[in-house]
């Protein structure tokens, strides 16, 4: 699907668009519940898991199967030749050599009366099922997790990629003053080098954001079978869900009864518990319920031409009496992978209680980051206006404005990774909680704006309007122009 972009007005608005268009091929725009769809249809890891959740339904049926009647049937059918001696009429021994054809067919039914082995693996065959239900629960639960996260950090490469045009722009609009000034006799040949220096960094950090973006697009390319230029971006409006339950101890509780991964390890030691049930089963006795039908025409020579039909119905017996130790092995093995199944349950326990508190700890905190974040922006964007005064006034330098703006630039780059952060902690959190759904994806969904990708990113560049007569301006109050100091990036 297209989406229609409104470009927003201004030369770094237009160079950020123009690299982010060149790392595309023939893609299209894609949002997060779009790309969601897609990646239903043609995740791989997640059609694995559907499969194995179809396969994984027959455990039941073949657990069942060990308590209903078998039923079997056989046909033979063979050419006889036979050596047949005996005393002729006149007492004289004689043999002949009679030809026949033998027919004959059984039809069998047996049911299980008394069967510890099969009722065992019928319970664990409910289990088993149940075990492969609850992985497939997880597994949809982690494609909501990956598609948002592959989504968010296509995004912020995206973003990342704007901020790096913008530093680049700046410092060359910079180097392109400190050289008129140089020439002019008004700078120094150092502040040439410096700010050419600087620009070389920028431009190695240029490609190596162009890299990231080539990446994250990758990633989720890979997850969602097809290939996007452009992504919906963040609301202008983004304000911090209430958390609901509030407490801890509330999230815990949930997590304890619903998450898919205990809730997989639970059935696993049922599973194991009756693996042990199978092989103790072993010393138990059976007894099944026999009835036959049964047919034969010339089965012998003493009923040579002679067709014959029994039924029968009848009990059997089998009491296992020695194996050569192998019941025993067998159960002292079951056993132990039982208590191996506990002690991993109790492991994952602590692990998704691990998750659960970072989680509800990124939710939790970051209101108070993003509010933060925002009023660094708009402190620094004052700041901003406020250093181009002083300079006009002759009380600052543009190396003061240039870094002020460096300021909003990373303001602006934070806030917008916290942002993604607490997006995806969110769904992680309702994920090891063990409630996440596709409501919850539509809800973060709606963070973000359909068609905004390109506005969004102009929005980062639209307060770093650092021009040549800006800095020219400053050079000519202070007689020189001085490189800007980037923070790492």
């Amino acid at each position: 699907m297209t989406v229609q972009v409104n470009l927003k007005k201004g030369l770094l608005a237009s160079a950020v668009m123009m690299a982010l268009a060149s790392q595309s091929g023939g893609a299209f725009a894609i949002g997060l519940l779009d790309a969601y769809q897609a990646a239903l249809q043609n995740d791989p890891t997640y059609q694995s898991a559907v499969n194995e959740s179809k396969a994984g339904q027959q455990y039941k049926v073949l657990g069942r199967s060990n308590l209903l009647p078998q039923v079997s049937a056989s046909y033979s059918t063979s050419k006889n030749r036979a050596d047949y001696t005996s005393p002729n009429i006149f007492g004289i021994v004689d043999t002949t050599h009679p030809e026949y054809t033998s027919n004959s067919g059984v039809v069998q039914l047996r049911q299980p009366v008394i069967n510890f082995d099969g009722y065992a693996r019928y319970k664990q065959g409910i289990a088993q099922t149940n075990y492969t239900d609850a992985q497939f629960n997880g597994r949809a639960q982690d494609l909501i997790i990956r598609v948002l996260s592959a989504y968010a950090d296509a995004k912020f490469a995206e973003d990342q990629l704007a901020l790096s045009t913008v530093q680049r722009d700046v410092l060359a609009e910079q180097r392109t003053v400190n050289e008129r000034m140089f020439k002019g006799g008004e700078g120094t040949k150092t502040d040439v080098l410096e700010t050419q220096a600087r620009f070389d960094l920028s431009e190695a950090q240029l490609l190596e954001s162009r890299d990231n973006v080539v990446n994250a697009r990758n990633t989720l390319a890979g997850l969602i079978g097809q290939d996007v230029t452009e992504l919906d971006g963040l609301n202008d409006q983004f304000k911090v869900m209430p958390m609901n339950p509030a407490s801890f101890e509330d999230w815990k509780a949930l997590a304890l009864q619903k998450n898919a991964d205990l809730e997989a390890q639970r059935y696993g030691v049922e599973i194991a518990e009756q693996e042990i049930r199978k092989s103790l089963a072993g010393h138990a006795p059976r007894l099944d319920v026999v009835a036959a039908l049964s047919k034969g025409k010339s089965e012998s020579l003493t009923t040579l031409n002679q067709e014959s039909t029994t039924r029968s119905v009848g009990v059997q017996l089998n009491i296992p009496l020695y194996s050569g130790g192998a019941v025993d092995a067998t159960a002292k093995q079951a056993v132990a992978n039982r208590d191996k199944a506990k002690s991993d349950l109790e492991a994952k326990t602590n692990q998704v209680l691990v998750d659960l508190r970072r989680y509800y700890n990124i939710a939790t905190s970051s209101a108070a980051r993003i509010d933060a974040l925002v009023k660094t922006v708009q402190s620094g964007r004052e700041l901003v206006t406020a250093t181009r005064q002083s300079v006009k006034g002759g009380v600052r330098i543009n190396l003061d404005v240039l870094n002020a703006q460096q300021q909003v630039i990373t303001a602006q780059r934070d806030l917008a990774q916290a942002r993604y952060s607490y997006l995806v902690a969110y769904l992680r959190l309702r994920n090891t909680a063990g409630v996440l759904n596709v409501d919850d994806l539509n809800t973060v969904a709606s963070y973000f704006a359909k068609g905004t990708g390109s506005a969004t990113t102009a929005s980062l560049t639209s307060t770093t309007p650092a021009s040549v007569d800006m800095l020219a301006e400053s050079a000519k109050m202070k007689g020189m122009v001085r490189g800007v100091s980037l923070p790492a990036q």
